[in-house]
């Protein structure tokens, strides 16, 4: 169900911004017999626009099973006629209505906030400069609170955030992080790590804001996992750099759970710069 080529003069790329809990997804991507957010994404589309086939979305990140996302970007191809019919008999602009229908057929814990039509070269993927990710620790027992049990992970243990923030400075820029993602056959491993920090929010809670242009499988869990110790005063600052210099996953390192983390945010250059960013990208995949 996923799509990554240019449409054609007779169709027109839509852009979708929406959110979910992913707490009872088996991920992004769609798995047979799994339930996945893009099984129901694609099966709220086509129901909508009466569609002959399953609609074909392309995402900005695969987000793995349990993680959420308050700020995932799918584009579609559709027909200009096939847009229309989400219209019915009211005067609004098409592409609001199509947001409309899509949060009254798709389940509570996904919503589409938008839908517009894509600027030309828009790709979904392959456009995006970055991707934004926050996870979210309650390091105080004390102050664990159950409502929020589905997006903050629980520790017994006080963190130090300034040790935290010493050893993530140096993990940033263009590098092989082959040490903290899950292999996959034929894709690359080298990433560019733009921002990794933590804060002590008003609430308590320790948030880590982590920026990179894409991630690989795991990566950002893994990051975490790294600095997790660091803070605890159980590894030194130099640890994750160590673990990244080596290149190979260190056991020392615990992928932390996916319930903890967030997609925030897709970033995209301006719309002049979308097809061009979009090449860049795949040469680089490839």
């Amino acid at each position: 169900m996923t799509s990554e080529a240019s449409p054609t003069l007779a169709r027109m790329r839509l852009r979708l911004d929406l959110a979910y809990d992913g707490t009872d997804f088996h991920g992004w991507a769609a798995q047979p017999g799994l339930r996945t957010v893009e099984e129901e994404l694609s099966r709220g589309v086509t129901t909508v626009l009466r569609l002959p086939e399953p609609a074909r979305l392309t995402v900005a990140g695969r987000t793995d099973a349990g993680v959420h996302a308050a700020g995932q970007v799918v584009h579609v191809d559709v027909e200009p006629a096939e847009l229309e019919r989400a219209r019915g008999h009211s005067d609004r602009p098409a592409e609001e209505a199509l947001a409309t229908r899509l949060r009254g057929v798709l389940p509570p814990d996904v919503v589409v906030h938008r839908v517009t039509r894509a600027a030309e070269g828009f790709d979904a993927r392959f456009s995006a400069t970055s991707r934004r990710y926050r996870y979210l620790v309650g390091d105080d027992p004390a102050r664990v609170d159950p409502l929020r049990r589905r997006e903050v992970v629980s520790l017994r243990t006080p963190l130090d955030v300034d040790a935290m923030n010493a050893a993530t400075q140096r993990l940033l820029g263009l590098r092989d992080f082959a040490a903290f993602c899950k292999k996959r056959e034929g894709a690359t491993t080298t990433r560019t790590l733009l921002r990794y920090d933590w804060t002590r929010r008003d609430d308590g809670l320790l948030e880590a804001t982590v920026v990179a242009d894409a991630f690989c499988h795991s990566m950002v869990r893994a990051l975490i996992g790294a600095l997790v110790p660091v803070g605890a005063g159980q590894r030194d600052v130099d640890f994750p750099a160590e673990v990244l210099t080596a290149g190979a996953r260190d056991p020392r390192v615990k992928v932390m759970p996916a319930h903890g983390l967030c997609l925030v945010e897709v970033t995209y250059p301006a719309d002049d710069a979308l097809a061009a960013r979009a090449v860049e990208a795949r040469a680089r995949r490839d």
